[in-house]
């Protein structure tokens, strides 16, 4: 019997409690702070003076101010709309390029799978692609934030190693009963390979949702920012959502929420999506990945 296939004894289970216990902590602290934060009013976050630890008075001011404007909702959008149709590409494209660079005959095989390798070694760097995205028309399109990433290579090469862990007798089987190449991807490959499927989705989706680096290079016009845009400007460079925070803590005749508040309710909105959608995933990941790099 191997050491890691031994029964833990007490202490180390205990040990193990602890340590997992205090990750735990770490971890959902800082989201606890950001949460609540986002749900005090005026009075709490002065007492508090910066992020709130101790629930005090509650309000969903903070939430209603940040729609009531427009931006966030607008970038919200944006960033769905990004996420799901860059995400769908994505996945359309790997599963095409892997299922045929899991095929030893297929051809070009060796070139094409040594192009892909050797993208982990080299990548453009910030000026090539700017011009490349430039020259086809792409500047200020929704398009750039999708096409210059539609395929990552590590994606690539786990999904390519998943599908040659299926056996070949299975797909010729499917090849003499008249099954064309998309027909044996599309009923027989793809349903067997629905873990690594979810897994590289969610990689792709998180990558998209989290994406504002290429919305600084080609997105000149505000109202095409994504959300995370949005985060970046407000939150991080301290700029001000409302004309009225300038100094006022009015606007229109309303008391606004307090500036911090309305910064933590845009890392909320940002945060909620990924945190709502992980935990029907996150039962692929080791089936999904680390069996089909293994058996790859």
């Amino acid at each position: 019997m191997n050491v890691w296939e031994e029964k833990a004894s007490r202490l180390g289970r205990l040990a193990k409690g602890a340590i997992l216990t205090a990750i735990a902590v770490c971890v959902l602290f800082p989201l606890y702070m950001v949460v609540l934060t986002s749900l005090s009013t005026q009075d709490a976050v002065a007492r508090a003076g910066g992020l709130v630890t101790v629930p005090g008075e509650l309000s969903l001011g903070a939430y209603q101010e940040l729609f009531s404007g427009g931006v966030v909702s607008r970038a919200a959008m944006v960033s769905v709309g990004i996420t799901v149709v860059g995400t769908l590409i994505s996945i359309t494209v790997t599963a095409l390029a892997a299922y045929g660079l899991s095929r030893p005959g297929s051809v070009m095989h060796r070139p094409l799978l040594f192009l892909v390798l050797l993208t982990f070694l080299f990548s453009p760097g910030i000026i090539p692609r700017y011009l490349l995205v430039s020259s086809i028309g792409l500047i200020d399109s929704y398009w750039a934030l999708i096409l210059p990433g539609a395929v990552a290579a590590f994606n690539l090469v786990v999904m390519r190693a998943f599908f040659m862990s299926i056996p070949q007798e299975v797909m010729d089987s499917a090849r003499i009963d008249g099954a064309s190449e998309f027909t044996v991807l599309r009923r027989i490959v793809l349903p067997m390979s629905k873990g690594v499927t979810a897994v590289i989705a969610m990689l792709y989706a998180v990558g998209y949702w989290n994406n504002f680096f290429d919305a600084v290079l080609y997105l000149n016009d505000n109202a095409k920012w994504p959300l995370q845009m949005v985060l970046r400007q407000y939150v991080l460079q301290g700029q001000s959502m409302f004309v009225g925070q300038g100094g006022d803590t009015t606007i229109a005749g309303r008391a606004l929420p307090p500036d911090l508040a309305i910064k933590m309710s845009i890392v909320v909105v940002a945060l909620l999506p990924v945190l709502v959608v992980y935990p029907f995933v996150q039962k692929h990941f080791t089936k999904g990945v680390i069996i089909g790099a293994i058996k790859g």
